[in-house]
């Protein structure tokens, strides 16, 4: 008996093997930042609420959670879709949001230590934040270079394409100098201490003048371009990141300074933190007022909800600390009453994004192929629902 020969079939394609994650960006990481900090801030509230500790503690456990299940989407994406996951580098409307990845690290790390340890115990929290944080911190300062090397010499950008997204590479660091202390007091006294105390500090102003160089090229696309687009309008509260997490970071030296440096420097990272802090808290409460503008202007003209409603939580959710970080250090009211203000507001920003995102991934609007129309911004950032 003679079969004919049946021709082989040809190979499923990647891009059909995990259709869902195709167009998952790297931007997707904002859900674990801004879940992890509503965990870490909620912790250092000036209220006593019986089980509240428990719930900032389940916060912590979802970012948790949320991180490990993007990490193995996202290694699916760059397994299955590189020729989508080149695109996104190659975009600048993507490629900054490479920052997320290290900060979703570094969140969910420092997350451990305040509040993890209530259920995985000290040890077990202190070794998961070293670990989140060494990678967390090796990501974000490959990204630091990297990402505007890109947009420097692959990307090609408009005179007034200048957009707060570019600060996410460059915040980066910052958070790791915020979160870094947390891990000096269990390292050996001496050496051990003061060196990672002082790697956070030069990260600290590594990112500093990053964003004081970037700030005034957004500043001015804003005044002299017009209003972002829709979209990309709550990216404003980007801005509030590095305000924020470096009122946060200067505050977390003040704390864990005294015994691990010399005497006199001990004693003037608490000097340097109210200095430093007050007025930068200031600016970012001027900032606050104008993005709310702005996000009012946008939603009255039809703004929908997209993924950069994510804006709304983690930078705000620095401003809350680094308030708590002012309320210890100058023992004012006025900052425990601005800390529970930009908490509720981190709370309810947090509800809205979840609940949306959630709508959007069951419905799978979020992860269907974008459709930015004229004008609107890259793929990263463009799908609204």
């Amino acid at each position: 008996m003679v079969t004919a020969a049946q021709p082989l079939l040809p190979a499923v394609a990647p891009a059909r093997r995990v259709p869902a994650v195709r167009h998952l960006g790297p931007n997707w990481y904002a859900c674990v930042m801004g879940t992890a900090v509503v965990g870490t801030a909620g912790a250092s509230l000036p209220l006593h609420v019986p089980g509240w500790r428990a719930v900032c503690t389940s916060f912590w456990t979802l970012s948790l959670v949320l991180l490990g299940a993007l990490l193995v989407a996202r290694s699916l994406h760059w397994l299955h879709h590189r020729d989508q996951a080149r695109a996104h580098l190659l975009d600048p409307a993507a490629a900054p949001f490479y920052g997320c990845l290290s900060m979703a690290f570094l969140s969910v790390g420092g997350g451990a230590v305040v509040v993890g340890r209530d259920w995985i115990g000290t040890p077990a929290a202190v070794a998961l934040d070293a670990v989140l944080f060494t990678v967390g911190t090796a990501v974000g300062l490959a990204a630091a270079v990297a990402v505007p090397y890109l947009m420097a010499v692959r990307h090609r950008i408009g005179p007034g394409q200048a957009s707060p997204v570019w600060l996410l590479p460059l915040v980066a660091p910052m958070v790791s100098a915020a979160v870094g202390p947390l891990l000096v007091v269990h390292l050996p006294p001496g050496q051990p201490r003061e060196t990672l105390l002082l790697a956070c500090l030069a990260m600290f102003g590594m990112s500093l003048l990053a964003t004081l160089v970037t700030l005034p090229v957004i500043f001015g696309r804003l005044l002299t371009g017009g209003p972002l687009p829709l979209a990309l309008t709550p990216t404003l509260f980007l801005v509030l990141g590095p305000l924020g997490q470096s009122t946060t970071a200067v505050g977390a030296f003040a704390e864990v300074a005294p015994g691990v440096v010399p005497g006199p420097y001990g004693e003037g990272f608490a000097v340097f933190a109210v200095l430093y802090g007050v007025p930068v808290t200031g600016f970012a409460l001027l900032w606050l007022c104008l993005a709310t503008a702005h996000v009012v202007r946008a939603r009255r003209a039809g703004m929908g909800f997209a993924m950069t409603w994510w804006s709304f939580t983690f930078p705000v959710g620095t401003c809350v600390t680094g308030s708590q970080a002012l309320a210890r250090l100058t023992g004012l009211a006025a900052y425990d009453a601005l800390t529970v203000v930009l908490y509720v507001a981190l709370v309810v920003a947090w509800a809205v994004a979840a609940v949306r995102t959630a709508r959007g991934v069951v419905s799978g609007a979020l992860l269907a192929e974008p459709r930015p129309g004229p004008g609107a911004p890259g793929p990263a950032t463009a799908r609204t629902t």
